[in-house]
């Protein structure tokens, strides 16, 4: 038998199943078969609608079985070929007993028949009428009302798996996979509104084909066979019924299967798990079951034994499934109270540095209001948020960000949070479960009702509204977010500033092997020969204080192996490695515009600063308060003016004074990038905005 399912899945391989199985249903059309194969055939299609209702009933979900459309059409085509076989044998050899058409139709015939024919054919239309009227026309309806609804939702589905994907929650090879869930989804459906057709259509087949048998049964054996009317009506009545009986019972098995998998839920899960858990969860409805069936029994004259063994069976279900759920709960509480007391130990353990806590490279703090936000039990979106920032910011900076430890704090306030890094908080705002943000981006026409307060992630003018003001907000050009994007925004933005903290030598350690699969020899020859880790550490840091992502690790493992002989000093070689990204870095600050908009410093005001930073003994810029208010009001209003012509602000000075002027205006003038003329790629056109003097004036 072994060998047999083997060679059956080998020639399904070569693809033979298929072609040989619809040349056997020909054959049986065309060839007449002896009652050996009839009832092999007819026993194997009785089998194989067993198969495929079972098949349906225990499948977790629709798509579990997606060729069903298709297994239903051969089942189908397979039966009406037998039905052709078989009427061609009780037509041909009918005369010569109830046995000419096998013994499956005969024994199908007998035991339904009893000795009446009347009852017989009552019987068969009725099993007709029900397989017809109710099973196959209900669930060809389901299935054209699915088809419809499951094509009319597959826009809606795309768009939310790409705002799934844009927001981090899930990986491109997820978004695929759910894409291609829902292609699958919209064919299955489609195919069985058409399948569902067939089955109906095989109802109908089998009244005309009991129809013809028996009025051709009684004309060729009473006019070709001479026979008598008793004996022409028992062997045609009986082989005709039992011929219709092997055929609608196969049939109605799989249009039981097509209504049971087509009203399936699309969830994974087992259809007898569905029925218990949904039917028998609320043991109420078994005690007034049993209520009601108690209450009919003791009525006089009602079949009293009956009806009170069903009460007394629903009513011993409900209190055994009581009894169930009760021990459930005190389980339960039991292990709440046991996570709640933690227990004492006997005998007070010395300290060792298991109990020293290091501190999270990145915390997030809620109060108790907040806490469903966090909770997945009870739909808290936060967490996927959180998620999705840290595999952005790990894709734009280069490596990869520490989780986020959350806790609960009965110190704050029950709507507010806090962000800490390296245990210091960073950043602390308060946010509202039930209400949306409308964050006013620029320019509104129009005011809102609600808290008002501000964005905390870049401080922008905001109102805390209700959730149906949402549409009103954005028509009146508002930017609505809920509270979980608010919380996961703030985390971005504190991360990107700092991202320089969330470096240390363990994760520059790790870029440094990931490249050496690629580069060994690079790598091996930079640290510690060249270098010392410390000093790549540090270079990096610097990099990322200054807005640069450490992606391309190669280039900078290549600079710094290149120049490390000139100088160990990280700053320094911080600057070369910012000439070698320069083309990424302005590339980040424009795109691809070929003209770069720049800001310059007047001649003079340049010399006076270079000769102060050579002059000053410690590496730091001297510069007069006076000058330097000046300086950086200036640069402040062209900043603003480019931001309202939509472009980018760069500031562009000398190799020696941009490290310093960049850390001055870093907390001073927002939205202004410095650059060195060094750092601007050769096929960028460079075109000079405005250029600030000593006197703080622009030209």
């Amino acid at each position: 038998m072994e060998a047999v399912l083997h060679n059956i899945q080998l020639w399904s391989r070569r693809g033979i199943v298929a072609p040989l199985m619809v040349i056997a249903m020909l054959a049986m059309i065309v060839i007449p078969l002896p009652p050996l194969a009839l009832d092999m055939l007819f026993t194997f299609n009785i089998s194989l609608s067993v198969i495929v209702l079972l098949v349906c009933i225990y499948a977790t979900r629709p798509l579990d079985f997606v060729i069903f459309p298709t297994i239903l059409l051969v089942a189908t085509l397979l039966r009406l070929a037998l039905n052709v076989a078989s009427t061609r044998i009780v037509l041909l050899e009918g005369h010569t007993g109830t046995s000419a058409a096998g013994h499956v139709i005969e024994s199908f015939g007998e035991f339904v028949i009893g000795g009446n024919y009347a009852v017989g054919l009552v019987v068969f239309f009725i099993l007709v009428i029900i397989n017809f009227v109710v099973v196959t026309k209900g669930a060809g309806r389901v299935s054209e009302v699915s088809a419809r609804f499951t094509l009319d939702a597959m826009p809606g589905k795309q768009m939310a798996i790409d705002a799934d994907m844009n927001a981090g929650l899930i990986t491109q090879d997820e978004a695929r996979v759910r894409r291609e869930e829902i292609a699958s989804e919209s064919d299955f459906y489609g195919s069985m509104d058409g399948a569902s057709k067939f089955v109906r259509g095989d109802a109908v087949a089998g009244i005309l084909i009991l129809i013809i048998n028996i009025v051709g049964g009684l004309t060729i054996g009473m006019a070709q066979h001479d026979m008598a009317l008793s004996d022409a009506v028992r062997n045609y009545a009986l082989l005709t019924i039992g011929d219709g009986l092997v055929a609608q019972i196969p049939s109605l098995l799989l249009s039981s299967a097509t209504a049971i998998i087509i009203t399936r839920d699309s969830r994974k899960s087992d259809l007898g798990d569905q029925v218990f858990e949904q039917m028998f969860r609320n043991t109420k409805v078994l005690w007034l079951t049993a209520a009601i069936m108690a209450l009919i029994g003791v009525i006089p004259g009602m079949p009293n034994l009956a009806f009170l063994t069903l009460a007394a069976a629903a009513a011993v279900s409900a209190k055994i499934l009581d009894r169930k759920n009760q021990q459930v709960v005190e389980e339960e509480v039991i292990q709440a109270r046991s996570a709640a007391e933690p227990t004492v130990p006997e005998e007070q353990k010395e300290l060792s540095w298991d109990d020293v806590q290091p501190v999270d490279p990145i915390g997030l703090e809620v109060g108790y209001g907040l806490i469903p936000m966090v909770d997945r039990k009870q739909d808290g979106q936060l967490l996927n948020r959180i998620k999705g920032v840290r595999k952005k910011l790990s894709q734009e900076l280069g490596f990869l960000i520490p989780p986020v430890h959350i806790r609960d704090n009965l110190d704050l306030r029950p709507n507010a949070y806090r962000i800490t890094m390296l245990g210091v908080p960073a950043g602390e705002s308060e946010v509202y479960p039930d209400r949306e943000l409308a964050i006013n981006p620029g320019q509104v026409y129009g005011q809102l009702q609600g808290v008002a307060t501000r964005d905390p992630a870049f401080g922008l003018e905001a109102v805390w509204i209700d959730p149906g003001q949402r549409d009103h907000a954005q028509t009146l050009g508002y930017t609505v977010v809920d509270p979980s994007t608010v919380v996961a925004t703030h985390i971005n933005q504190l991360l990107h500033d700092n991202a320089q903290e969330l470096l240390g030598h363990e994760e520059v350690q790790q870029l440094l092997d990931k490249l050496a699969q690629a580069s060994p020899k690079l790598v091996e020859d930079l640290v510690p020969k060249l270098l010392p880790l410390s000093v790549v550490v540090k270079v990096m840091q610097n990099l990322l204080s200054e807005g640069v992502p450490v992606r391309d690790v190669r280039t900078i493992a290549e600079v710094l192996a290149s120049h490390a002989a000139r100088s160990q000093d990280a700053d320094d070689l911080t600057a070369v490695v910012r000439v070698a990204l320069g083309r990424s870095i302005v590339q980040k600050i424009t795109g691809i515009e070929n003209e770069l908009p720049v800001i310059t410093l007047d001649p003079s005001l340049e010399q006076l600063l270079t000769q102060n930073v050579q002059n000053a003994g410690n590496g730091a810029l001297g510069m007069e308060p006076g000058l330097a208010e000046r300086l950086f009001q200036s640069l402040e209003d062209v900043t603003r003016r480019q931001e309202m012509a939509g472009q980018a602000a760069v500031l562009v000075v000398s190799p020696l004074l941009r490290p310093w002027l960049a850390q001055l205006i870093k907390h001073s003038v927002n939205g202004l990038n410095v650059l060195s003329y060094s750092e601007i790629p050769d096929n960028k056109k460079i075109k000079v905005v405005a250029a600030v003097g000593a006197d703080g004036g622009q030209q």
